[in-house]
């Protein structure tokens, strides 16, 4: 049986490009064949259905609350049907949560920009004014619904429930985070 190759795409990469990836971003450098730069806002110039899988760590949350669902609809637009996208979003309770125990450790905000701890939970959310959005486990789940994804489901650092066990070779920042895989 002939195995066809794994198509996927790198949503909202920043310069982080990965070889092995379609690396796509409106900042990104045409530095490589794998690199997209783009605004997803006016659509990602792939064919509908051609990925098997997407993958998107905290870009999200650049994207204004108005416009989530389209975002996620044009991410569901390129995926194959069956296909999977598995978000990394930043984690309101886990910095509410953090705040609550008083853990100085959690926050990457340094004290430069921010002392009380009050101040480094803003800060942390906003991240310096790049976060537009703010994700909870139920929100993006109903966002994704909203979407025309037909399953959701949450996962941890490292771990999937897809068939694609290389889906989370791009995982980070697991202590700020949750993830979340839904299917076309």
């Amino acid at each position: 049986m002939l195995q066809t190759e794994i198509k996927r795409l790198n949503w909202g990469c920043g310069n982080h490009i990965k070889p092995g990836w379609i690396n796509s971003d409106q900042n990104v450098r045409k530095v490589a064949e794998n690199s997209l730069p783009c605004d997803i806002r006016q659509g990602i110039p792939l064919d509908s259905n051609s990925m098997d899988y997407v993958v998107s760590i905290h870009a999200l949350q650049e994207i204004p609350l108005d416009e989530l669902v389209s975002v996620l609809s044009e991410l569901r637009r390129v995926l194959k049907p069956g296909g999977v996208l598995r978000l990394c979003l930043p984690d309101l309770l886990k910095g509410i949560d953090a705040y609550r125990r008083g853990d100085r450790d959690y926050f990457q905000v340094p004290d430069s920009d921010a002392k009380s701890l009050g101040s480094k939970l803003v800060m942390q959310v906003l991240w310096y004014g790049y976060s537009r959005t703010v994700f909870t486990k139920e929100f993006i789940e109903e966002r994704l619904l909203d979407s025309g994804f037909s399953r959701v489901r949450h996962c941890e650092y490292g771990k999937t429930d897809s068939e694609y066990p290389d889906i989370v070779e791009l995982d980070n920042r697991e202590a700020e985070s949750l993830f979340v895989e839904a299917t076309k």
